[in-house]
């Protein structure tokens, strides 16, 4: 569960920016220069770097309110876990244990439709040459891999049997165990709660309906296909929307902020540039 913590409630908020007068520039525009090149955006690979090692400190620099989203995730975890063997029950009734360790996992087949989302978004942005699209799309594969990542080194750490290994859901800490929690619906929620909050509100409500949509099929086909316990998911469910709000709360920061330097008559000033939105 500490594992998980890393990832799992880095929901860090943002602040309201106070109301400014942008309209009157008390000081010179600064120019580009080869002297100071601009710092790398959170939302391009150059930024990846940052923002890896910004996601697993981020416990370090947790308020209240992170530290009540941790815990909210693992209050849903465990009660889930509660339903663990009722929701195994369900999707393995009439079969013999023979037949339930042979149910074909569909590894491939569940990662489709996140596979559809990523790259359909990644696709239209190319087409219309739309810059937010691009920064969405890369927002995506970010949230996803920090996720990913996370998911697999705690799969690592807990070792917990899946449901085609054991009908015991409480089988932790074996050799063999590499249930908790889901890649697939960790990575799933992670695209779908970029798509679900990022961009306009003008279509928000459909945004939502189709990203988390994603997540919730995606988990849906897992216990249905054997390959995980529901808390599985919902813990996968649980870091792959706060690494969602993560990448998005870094990606979407201020992106035109850097230190310059403008030549002024008799001398030269130090300026620093914010863009505030």
């Amino acid at each position: 569960m500490l594992t998980l913590g890393i990832g799992g409630a880095a929901i860090a908020q943002t602040s309201p920016v106070p109301d400014t007068n942008t309209n009157v520039s008390t000081v010179p525009e600064p120019t580009p220069s080869a002297t100071t090149p601009p710092a790398a955006e959170s939302g391009t690979p150059a930024g990846f770097g940052h923002d890896f090692g910004q996601y697993f400190t981020s416990p370090l620099h947790w308020n209240g309110s992170d530290w009540a989203w941790f815990g909210g995730a693992l209050v849903a975890i465990g009660a889930s876990h509660h339903y663990d063997s009722q929701v195994y029950t369900h999707f393995t009734k009439g079969l013999t244990p023979a037949q339930i360790a042979n149910i074909n996992s569909n590894d491939l087949q569940d990662a489709i439709p996140a596979a559809i989302v990523f790259f359909g978004t990644w696709g239209y942005a190319a087409w219309v040459g739309d810059p937010t699209g691009h920064r969405e799309t890369w927002s995506m594969f970010e949230a996803a891999a920090l996720s990913s990542l996370t998911a697999y080194a705690t799969k690592f750490v807990v070792r917990r049997e899946g449901p085609y290994q054991t009908s015991d859901p409480n089988e932790w800490f074996k050799s063999g165990g590499r249930s908790f929690p889901s890649e697939h619906a960790t990575a799933a929620f992670a695209i779908g709660g970029v798509l679900a909050e990022a961009g306009g509100d003008d279509y928000r409500w459909l945004r939502r309906l189709l990203g988390y949509g994603l997540g919730v099929g995606t988990s849906y086909l897992r216990l249905k296909h054997n390959a995980h316990w529901l808390s599985d998911t919902v813990a996968g469910a649980a870091l792959g929307i706060a690494s969602a709000q993560f990448t998005l709360n870094h990606a979407y920061r201020s992106q035109d902020s850097h230190f310059g330097l403008v030549p002024v008559q008799g001398g030269a000033m130090l300026t620093y540039r914010m863009e505030l939105q």
